[in-house]
């Protein structure tokens, strides 16, 4: 079987000895290596740092709703062209996440952190000097949604599942929560920037930021706690560095063409494949241009759009916690349903003023913006093992496609009938079939074995843990 980063087994020190999945798999931890006795673990400086990238790399997914406007004035493009790069960004986003993760695995996280870094630095750079519409699809498009892609769910996962043992899921919870705080929190101030210097200052901006986030990587990430002579936090033995293998595309291809072949991949990302088309290609890109239809000025608009960022942060560590003590399908049906209830409200809600039940839309949207995502990371864990993080980066490629699909449909939806109505009301339909979708997710436990009940060893030892957690 190909290389893993994460032992099979959540605790390696529970049989008193080292894991099987790790038996054999790297040259040992070095001889000291223990989680210190007082004081804080490495780990949470590495989840710090990593949560602070995530921040820095997805404020860019926070642009083309900002950007709409300004690019549609300056150069005469029409909101479907503009619809079109940020959809080719989502997509690049999601099909570089799965390989990303792998390449991880292969030279390591810091290396890769690095690389995708310096690609957002030179997209933003290229973008502020370009001339045609073509060249934002390329420079935003391409190159910073490669970048930022490499530093999605997937990164987080790979953090969490190398640096923690216990904690995982609130690890996981926080990470993702970070992408979405990071979208939201920017936006005020970019939009003030865009306001009263232009949208070239704000993109300049993000890309100084980024460079800051790679002198931070360079100096604290490290790729397993093996390196520095530690344990992951909460494992009571030293845990090796697994061994390195080549190919780690292959390995990404091999994994992905074993997981189409169980249904339960198609269901769970179906259904993730909503959750994009109602986040990022919604709200994250046609609420603010929304919004000012109906009278409201962009910086309020942004306001509130950074206030479903703060709150996504908070729903998403909570559901992080949730997911570890409860059914996470049962999780993401109730997720899906509140979100439809509230994409089905908002035409009536949006208006020229913020009033209280705008705002109260955007704090409840905010608490399950992206609250799937552990629940969603669980259940790829649970059905495919070790080749979990793997598979949701799979998973995540169809969370991208559904959300460039829906920059699109709204785009060319504002273009042709005047309004977002038909979006808001589609995504709420959306929401429902999600939910349905999520019922359909059986447990690992309930599937025959065979290519349709693939379940992994590391699958079934989870679902039992997690049986006699929740007992």
């Amino acid at each position: 079987m190909s290389s893993r980063t994460v032992p099979q087994n959540p605790d390696p020190g529970a049989a008193g000895g080292a894991s099987p999945d790790t038996a054999g798999a790297a040259p040992p931890a070095p001889a000291g290596g223990r989680r210190p006795a007082a004081g804080i673990h490495r780990a949470w400086a590495v989840a710090l740092v990593a949560g602070m990238t995530i921040v820095a790399a997805a404020a860019f997914a926070a642009m083309p709703g900002l950007l709409v406007d300004p690019l549609h004035t300056e150069y005469r493009w029409t909101r479907g062209s503009i619809g079109v790069a940020a959809s080719v960004n989502m997509v690049v986003y999601g099909l570089v996440a799965p390989f990303a993760a792998a390449l991880m695995d292969r030279f390591g996280i810091r290396r890769i952190a690095l690389a995708a870094l310096t690609a957002i630095v030179v997209g933003a750079a290229l973008t502020t000097m370009m001339t045609a519409s073509w060249q934002l699809t390329l420079y935003w498009g391409l190159l910073i949604g490669a970048g930022t892609g490499s530093l999605a769910m997937t990164f987080a996962a790979t953090v969490a599942n190398n640096w923690f043992v216990e904690r995982r899921g609130l690890v996981i919870g926080a990470l993702t929560g970070a992408s979405a705080f990071g979208q939201m929190v920017f936006l005020p101030a970019l939009a003030w920037i865009i306001d009263h210097q232009g949208w070239r200052p704000a993109i300049v901006t993000l890309a100084l930021t980024a460079a800051t986030m790679a002198v931070l990587v360079a100096l604290v990430l490290r790729d397993h706690p093996a390196d520095a002579g530690l344990r992951p936090y909460g494992a009571r033995t030293d845990v090796p560095r697994p061994r390195v293998e080549p190919g780690a595309a292959r390995r990404t291809v091999r994994v992905l063409v074993a997981a189409v072949r169980n249904r339960r991949f198609w269901v769970i990302g179906g259904s993730f494949a909503v959750c994009g088309a109602t986040t990022n290609g919604i709200i994250w890109t046609h609420f603010v241009p929304a919004a000012q239809d109906q009278g409201m000025a962009v910086t309020t608009a942004a306001a509130l759009v950074s206030v479903i960022g703060v709150f996504s942060l908070a729903g998403t560590v909570l559901s992080g916690w949730l997911t570890d003590r409860f059914d996470p399908r049962r999780l993401l049906v109730a997720y899906y349903v509140g979100r439809g209830l509230l994409l089905a409200a908002l035409p009536a809600l949006l208006g020229p003023d913020a009033g209280v039940a705008i705002v109260v839309f955007v704090v409840v949207f905010g608490l399950l913006d992206v609250a799937t995502v552990p629940p969603t990371v669980l259940l790829c864990r649970r059905v495919f093992g070790a080749d979990g993080a793997i598979v949701f980066g799979w998973v995540n490629a169809l969370h991208q496609v559904g959300a460039g699909t829906m920059a699109v449909f709204g785009g060319f939806t504002r273009d042709m009938a005047g309004g977002y109505g038909p979006v808001w009301l589609t995504a709420a339909a959306l929401c429902g079939f999600a939910a349905a979708l999520a019922l359909r997710i059986a447990r690992p436990d309930e599937v025959p074995d065979g290519p349709e009940g693939s379940g992994s060893p590391d699958a079934q030892g989870d679902s039992a843990d997690d049986r006699t957690a929740e007992a």
